[in-house]
Order: C-alpha cells, then sequence, then structure tokens
C-alpha cells in the first residue's frame, strides 16, 4: 500500500508539472527556435553583395532573394514609401561607413521572411564581430512621456543636413502602423559612436501598435538589442543572443507587450557594466524631460526565459562577470509572469529610489515565476537587505519558484548551439518537486 501511495503520488507531480510548471519560460507545441534563427551565425558566407543600397529610398521598393545586398552608408526609407523584403534576401551592412537603416515617420517596412527562409541583416566582413555596422531603426508617429517630438541625430556617422527631415520621430498616433518585421535576423550590429555610446540592432522610437514584431533574432549587438521608446508595441517571439548590453530595454513613457522570448547572455562576452541586463524598465533618463501627465513606462512580460550561460557561476560571480537579469526604475511598471530567470546575480534589481511599499509593489508584478540558480532573487540596489521583497514575492499566492539547478539540467539542450531549446526540463521540475 505503501508503495502504491508513492507512485500516485509521484504521477501526480508529473501530471501537475507538466500542465502547469511547464508553461514557465518560452513556449510551444514545437521548438519555435528551429529553422530560422542561427547561434552560429559567424560561420556564415553569403557571398559578394550584387546590389547597392545607398541615400534615400523614396518610393515604394522591393528587394529581391536573388540578390546579396549591400546596405552602405545612412539609408533612409522616406516620403511614405514602403521597403518590402522578400523571404530569403540577406543585407549586408557596410563596416567602413558605419551603415545604418532608417524607416522614416510615415513610411514602412514589410520584411517578412519565412520559418525556412529568414530575411538577413548582417555584417559584410569575413571575420564578423559585434558592431561591425550600425542597425535598423524604425521611427514612429505613436507618442512618449517626453516634452515635444524626438531626434536621432546623435545616432549617425557623418549625417548629409539634407537627411534632417528623417530622423524626427513621435506624434499622437498610437494605433500607427509601420510595417512588419518576421522572421528576421540582425547580426552584428550596434557600430560605437563618437560619444562612447553604441547604435542598437533595432530601435523601435513612438511604434504604433499596428506594427507586426514577431520572430526576430538579434545576435552580437555590442549595443542593445532591442531598444523601445514610447509608443505601443507588441513582440512575440522575440530572441536576443550574447548582447554586448542590454537585450530589452524599455523606455519613454512605451506600453508594450513582451511575450515568448529569450535572452542569452554570455558572462563571457556581455558587459558586466552597471546598466546592462537581460530586462531594462524605465521611464526617463533624465526627468527634466519627462511630463508626469502622460502615462510612464508600462510593460507586460510573459513566458520569457532570460538565462546566462555561464560555465563556471560561482567563480563568474566571485569574478565580477554576472550580474542582475531585470532592471526596474522609478516611476516604471512591470508585470512579469510564467517566466524563467536563471543564472545571474541576483535575478531583480529595483532602482535605489523605488520606495518599498504597497503602491509601488502593486506596479512591480513577478507571479508564478521560476527562479533558478540565482545569487540572490529581487533586491533593491546598494541595499543588501531583501527580507521585504523576499517575504512578498515569496508569498505562495504569487506561485513563484525557486529552484537551485544547472543550466544543462534545467533546460532541454544547450549543447547543441545551432538548434537549441531553452524550455524547461519536465523530468527536472518533477525533481525539484520530489526533493521538496
Amino acid at each position: 500500500m505503501k508503495n502504491f501511495t508513492h507512485s500516485i503520488w509521484i504521477f501526480l507531480l508529473a501530471f501537475g508539472s507538466l500542465f502547469a510548471q511547464q508553461e514557465k519560460g518560452i513556449i510551444g507545441t514545437d521548438n519555435w527556435l528551429y529553422g530560422w534563427t542561427d547561434f552560429k551565425s559567424n560561420t556564415a558566407d553569403y557571398g559578394e553583395p550584387t546590389q547597392i543600397l545607398a541615400g534615400n529610398i523614396s518610393e515604394d521598393t522591393k528587394l529581391s532573394k536573388r540578390d546579396v545586398y549591400l546596405l552602405l552608408g545612412n539609408v533612409f526609407v522616406t516620403n511614405n514609401a514602403t521597403l518590402t523584403i522578400e523571404p530569403g534576401t540577406v543585407i549586408l551592412g557596410d563596416y567602413d561607413s558605419k551603415a545604418t537603416l532608417t524607416v522614416s515617420k510615415g513610411s514602412a517596412i514589410i520584411a517578412e521572411g519565412t520559418e525556412t527562409d529568414p530575411i538577413i541583416f548582417t555584417s559584410n566582413r569575413s571575420l564578423k564581430r559585434a558592431g561591425d555596422w550600425g542597425g535598423i531603426m524604425i521611427l514612429g508617429d505613436a507618442s512618449s512621456n517626453k516634452f515635444g517630438k524626438g531626434s536621432v541625430v546623435s545616432y549617425y556617422h557623418n549625417l548629409n543636413s539634407s537627411s534632417y527631415p528623417y530622423i524626427n520621430y513621435g506624434g499622437e498616433n498610437p494605433n500607427s502602423n509601420s510595417g512588419i518585421l518576421k522572421y528576421v535576423r540582425i547580426e552584428y550590429a550596434g557600430k560605437k559612436l563618437r560619444n562612447g555610446n553604441h547604435l542598437n540592432g533595432l530601435l523601435l522610437a513612438n511604434v504604433g501598435s499596428e506594427t507586426v514584431l514577431e520572430s526576430i533574432m538579434i545576435s552580437h549587438a555590442a549595443g542593445n538589442s532591442f531598444e523601445v521608446w514610447g509608443g505601443q508595441v507588441n513582440m512575440t517571439k522575440m530572441v536576443s543572443y550574447r548582447a554586448n548590453n542590454n537585450d530589452f530595454k524599455f523606455n519613454f513613457g512605451t506600453q508594450s507587450q513582451l511575450n515568448n522570448s529569450l535572452a542569452v547572455r554570455s558572462p563571457y562576452i556581455s558587459s558586466s557594466s552597471a546598466g546592462t541586463r537581460c530586462l531594462y524598465v524605465s521611464s526617463f533618463d533624465d526627468i527634466e524631460d519627462v511630463d508626469f501627465t502622460k502615462p510612464q513606462t508600462s510593460v507586460v512580460a510573459k513566458n520569457l526565459t532570460l538565462l546566462n550561460n555561464s560555465d563556471d557561476l560561482k567563480a563568474d560571480i566571485e569574478k565580477g562577470l554576472v550580474k542582475e537579469a531585470v532592471y526596474v526604475a522609478q516611476s516604471a511598471s512591470l508585470d512579469m509572469n510564467k517566466s524563467v530567470i536563471s543564472g545571474f546575480n541576483p535575478a531583480v534589481i529595483f532602482e535605489d529610489k523605488i520606495v518599498i511599499n504597497q503602491e509601488n509593489l502593486e506596479k512591480i508584478k513577478f507571479t508564478d515565476m521560476y527562479f533558478n540558480n540565482c545569487n540572490g532573487n529581487i533586491f533593491v540596489e546598494n541595499n543588501s537587505n531583501n527580507e521585504d521583497l523576499e517575504n512578498w514575492y515569496g508569498n505562495s499566492a504569487f506561485f513563484n519558484v525557486y529552484s537551485k539547478s544547472q543550466n544543462s539540467e534545467t533546460f532541454i539542450d544547450l549543447k547543441n548551439e545551432r538548434r537549441p531549446d531553452f524550455r524547461l526540463r519536465i523530468n527536472k521540475i518533477i525533481a525539484s518537486n520530489e526533493n521538496d
């Protein structure tokens, strides 16, 4: 009878894990990373370019898969034109001219690849490195929390004055449509600027909710992989791989949703300096620029996997190579649910200007989370005492789980980097429950 009861108990643990806990982190009946992603992109050879993209694209233009394009200098899509890119098209960002592609306000990009034929933006160098070229900027006419409208003038190298009309963003149209990015890879972007900062893999400035952003992989960005300013942005199946800076950064009053997405950091590549995280949520850089009558940044993040892929986490923490995964700044809201944070120091940091009270804790939610192998869970910046936060988020009503397992035991396959599956292992969760 005892053995029978024990067997039934294990079965119930397995059944509960399959239908409840397996929903944490990235999800899908199949591994949606297969086919269109590439975790060893430095080995790819796309041949020599056959066409050049330069200057302004001021009328509707279509790029064909049969050609390889060289993006030369600062290229703008202007005059309400639409740039359409066929599935399988390759665009090489020029190293020498610090190439960038900017979709100006009112214009659009339709880059809709397929799972088996993604669109690829990458470096034109044979030996590719982070920051080889600029990146992609999409400028919309939705609103932000800043006074007036914005400009990205500081993001260009040798910008011609005739291009000044194309670098502004902002308006009052939350539902504006800047096009489609789907099954797209952006590799080795983030060129260093003269002021010491970097461009980003993809900058979305005041982009509206009708813009489709799905299945985008940004790898080896020297700046941030994804940066979102203002607007109403919905992103699904995003992948950030080995970014030097932040994987996902939200700022300036954006109202964003980030779903079923993945960030993989490396302590030997990703910067360990202050200010670089998997998920950075803030409402402003300078408080003097903020209009507090407008909505401040609010991010809803569901089914994320945030992973630090370290060979020896303890040693890397001691060397100062590993920092926190999530940073939440003053006046910003984050609702994070059914997500995994694995291998960080600690999992989450609140800016020290955030007062720990009922009002602020209700703006920063962590529910149904899986905190794994982190050196601490949730802290306030510059404060080693996190008892209040542990008591709050550790309440059983939030359904948060805490574990200490190696990544190789926690995820399905970390060794096959070209076709990995970063979903949780069902058997690992069962084992954790049994040991409890």
